[in-house]
């Protein structure tokens, strides 16, 4: 079976307004959907994850509709980066992104910061930024636990990893989904 990335589209600039039934209808068709994860912010526009059985789906969905116009909104429909949940080597709360800018593999560092507290909708590009403040990121990765979101944070150094912990340690992360939340640092 194909890996998660292959199998997963992302959809961008969806309305404000849209519901999970809408956006399954829209890829219905493309074939049988596995899972759909909306996320509305608070201003639009929108996106979400939609996961097929297949690739050849998901291929299908990009072609017919990347640029579709939705209730006015002009759809931007692309494969996911990274993978979901437990079933997947690679975790879609990832960060993929090189020193390039370019998709490929991460870069990992032994240079590693734990943070404990996200609140539930935090996702991995949140975190990088927030974490941003103290130096240089390298890799970002937000999952699961028990007992609610968990990050890992790579610097490329040592000292930029010290300084996010005395600087960001029990500081407020915020996104766009969330309230102010106070998280805890550490190796």
């Amino acid at each position: 079976m194909s890996g998660w990335s292959s199998r997963t589209i992302y959809v961008g600039n969806l309305p404000g307004d849209i519901r999970l039934r809408e956006v399954e209808n829209l890829f219905y068709k493309y074939g049988p959907i596995v899972d759909i994860d909306l996320k509305i912010p608070p201003r639009p526009p929108g996106y979400a994850f939609v996961e097929f059985e297949d690739a050849r789906d998901a291929e299908d969905a990009i072609q017919y509709r990347d640029g579709y116009n939705f209730d006015g909104f002009r759809l931007r429909v692309e494969l996911a980066h990274g993978g979901r949940g437990y079933s997947s080597s690679v975790d879609r709360y990832s960060s993929y992104s090189g020193s390039s800018g370019s998709r490929g593999v991460s870069r990992r560092s032994d240079y590693r910061v734990l943070v404990t507290g996200l609140p539930p909708s935090a996702s991995w590009q949140d975190l990088k930024d927030h974490m941003r403040k103290a130096g240089d990121v390298c890799f970002s990765q937000v999952f699961r636990e028990r007992g609610g979101m968990t990050g890992i944070v790579d610097y490329t150094n040592y000292d930029d990893m010290k300084y996010a912990i005395r600087k960001l340690d029990d500081s407020e992360f915020r996104n766009a989904f969330s309230q102010g939340i106070h998280t805890g640092e550490g190796i």
